[in-house]
């Protein structure tokens, strides 16, 4: 069997570039939903998932331990095992669909804060649409992520969303264990709370007369 020639001739030593989406220092995991291509053998097209042991399933090649490599490591080591006896100079390109190995933290003014799966490729829009947006004290123009790098540096960005929305800015792709803080507006919440309290003081006439003697 021979694959038909690639069109990318930069493409060489049997594989195709990780999509761009995929970070470069992602680990594939147990769990993990791949969908994996072979250029020009359609037949051995798969979509598959990691097992408890780190493997997936092949056509012609058996099982294939991927769990701990990067996605073009692992497009390497699969090009490697077609090589020998199947095809000449396979091109294989894996795309993640799903990274149920990987969480993400949404925390601040979300409507709805916590831990999240990090299911297929997600970036910081999606992530805070599943988080219910901002809360109305959200400041949209200031959400940070914190990251820890493979190097166990911790790196910190500040995020812009309203530009991310009407694309003035990247959209950036989240991976396993970010945390995600969208601030509140201080100006907002002041407001808001110097409200709360006309509206508190009109309904108990007492309450600012208590406050005004306990604040020093």
């Amino acid at each position: 069997m021979q694959a038909a020639p690639s069109p990318n001739s930069a493409a060489r030593a049997g594989r195709t570039a990780t999509p761009a989406a995929v970070d470069a220092d992602y680990k594939i995991g147990v769990n993990d939903l791949l969908e994996i291509d072979v250029f020009g053998v359609s037949e051995l097209k798969r979509i598959v998932r990691v097992n408890t042991t780190g493997h997936i399933s092949m056509p012609l090649i058996g099982l294939v331990e991927v769990a701990g490599l990067s996605p073009s490591d692992a497009e390497a080591l699969i090009a490697l095992q077609y090589g020998k006896s199947y095809l000449q100079d396979p091109q294989v390109s894996i795309f993640i669909k799903e990274f149920t190995s990987q969480r993400i933290t949404l925390d601040g003014a979300v409507v709805r804060p916590g831990i999240y799966p990090l299911t297929g490729q997600i970036t910081l829009l999606r992530a805070l649409a599943m988080a219910g947006g901002g809360s109305q004290l959200a400041d949209l123009e200031e959400v940070m992520l914190f990251r820890l790098t493979p190097d166990g540096q911790s790196l910190v960005e500040k995020h812009d969303v309203l530009k991310i929305r009407v694309g003035e800015a990247p959209d950036p792709a989240l991976r396993g264990d970010d945390v995600v803080v969208v601030n509140r507006n201080t100006a907002r919440a002041t407001l808001r709370d110097s409200l709360f309290r006309d509206i508190l003081d009109t309904i108990n006439p007492f309450s600012a007369t208590y406050r005004n003697a306990v604040t020093p």
